[in-house]
């Protein structure tokens, strides 16, 4: 990759947070992206970065900005933390790019340790569609589920029934929750009904303990730094998780689920299999193998032992991508696209 295209990465990224109501965080990656040069070891390390360096190859802005966020947090840059919400930063570009331009050099060592890996997010407002997803199964099949994720992290979407939630004229999930997640709802609200969870579990290539200070951290971190409500809740949700231990296993998705997801039908729940913004990472080989499983289980499901596919996955809409809420169901494979939405779920559009 050129240096031109990497440049091109953060100027994109710094548009995307400025679109989803994180102006600050747009505004250190469009400085990083227009000002940042090779004297230092980051700068030469980004700038000749050797991968994909877009919001969906690398994330490389992403990471970049996750390492900053979390040197701020930590307090081991006053000077940076200084300028980073809840304070306010300089207005003149000037002496706010001098600050993060000297972090970036000063902290090179730690920041570098952010280059070497995707940010690993636990988005808990991308929940909101997946429980809206579950109220269309619990109208249909009247059952418990049996939850299996894929691409979990810390897990923290597999406890969705654990949250409140408002979607459009329905309420669901647990109203005493400390997580309460209300997007904004456009269309029809999906049908009202009860979900209940007869068991849970997830895997990850790398998943993450709800209950480790640095796991939280680096969580936090990777949330954008001027969007409180998303930080708020997501601390919320790590408390939950700390107390409410799930079966989260280490490992490759497809191999999991050819353990985990028998073919032969299970009477008295409905299994469903879930991710959200995960799919498009595995390799193709996995995802062909995912694929093949969930159909072979769906091929034998009854409506006593249904089978479920719940996706919330970015797909091609014109020249943009944009995350899609589908489901397909067995018996009959009903398949059929639920909503539109943001990535983060601060919305979502019902279809159906």
């Amino acid at each position: 990759m050129s240096e031109a295209e990497v440049r091109a990465a953060f100027a994109k990224q710094a548009a995307i947070c400025a679109a989803s109501g994180a102006p600050f965080t747009g505004r250190v990656c469009g400085l990083i992206g227009e000002r940042l040069d090779r004297s230092g070891e980051i700068g030469r390390r980004v700038l000749d970065w050797a991968g994909n360096p877009s919001h969906e190859g690398d994330a490389l802005a992403l990471r970049l900005a996750g390492g900053l966020h979390g040197l701020a947090r930590a307090g081991s840059d006053p000077g940076l933390a200084a300028v980073y919400p809840p304070n306010a930063a300089p207005g003149d570009d000037d002496v706010f790019w001098e600050i993060v331009a000297g972090s970036l050099v000063s902290h090179a060592a730690q920041l570098d340790r952010w280059l070497d890996g995707p940010p690993q997010t636990n988005e808990v407002g991308r929940s909101a569609g997946l429980m809206a997803g579950l109220l269309v199964l619990a109208e249909r099949f009247g059952l418990p589920f049996a939850l299996h994720e894929l691409g979990a992290s810390a897990g923290l979407n597999t406890r969705l029934d654990r949250y409140g939630f408002r979607l459009g004229e329905v309420e669901a999930g647990d109203p005493g929750s400390a997580v309460r997640i209300a997007p904004e709802w456009r269309g029809a609200s999906p049908p009202s009904a009860e979900v209940r969870v007869a068991r849970r579990a997830g895997v990850d290539l790398n998943p993450l303990d709800p209950g480790d200070p640095g796991t939280r951290e680096r969580l936090a971190a990777y949330v954008w730094a001027d969007q409180r409500e998303r930080l708020e809740r997501l601390e919320a949700a790590l408390d939950i998780a700390a107390g409410m231990p799930v079966d989260m296993e280490r490992g490759d998705a497809a191999d999991w689920l050819e353990r985990r997801l028998a073919v032969e039908p299970e009477p008295g729940v409905c299994r469903v299999v879930m991710h959200t913004i995960a799919f498009q990472y595995f390799p193709p080989e996995v995802q062909t193998r995912v694929r093949a499983r969930i159909e072979a289980a769906g091929a034998r499901a009854t409506e006593s032992a249904p089978v479920a596919w719940l996706t919330f996955e970015a797909e091609q809409s014109g020249f943009e991508r944009q995350p899609v809420l589908r489901l397909r169901a067995w018996p009959g494979e009903n398949g059929v696209m639920l909503a539109r939405g943001h990535p983060h779920g601060s919305w979502f559009e019902w279809v159906v």
